[in-house]
């Protein structure tokens, strides 16, 4: 006789599997690594800061 199988593990390794493709597709459409974000958040802070300097204050 055979021994008995626990489908409730076989559905919840496939629901992960799912998941996890999902996961992967969303991080190659939607992500950017950390060093691209902190690249992008400094330029933006240097722009600003250039511009800043280069105002003039009205009296």
């Amino acid at each position: 006789m055979s021994e008995p199988v626990n489908l409730n593990r076989f559905r919840k390794q496939k629901a992960r599997a799912e998941k996890k493709a999902r996961a992967d597709e969303n991080a190659v459409k939607f992500g950017r690594t950390k060093a691209e974000k902190q690249r992008e958040t400094a330029e933006r802070e240097k722009s600003i800061r250039h511009i800043d300097d280069h105002k003039r204050e009205e009296p």
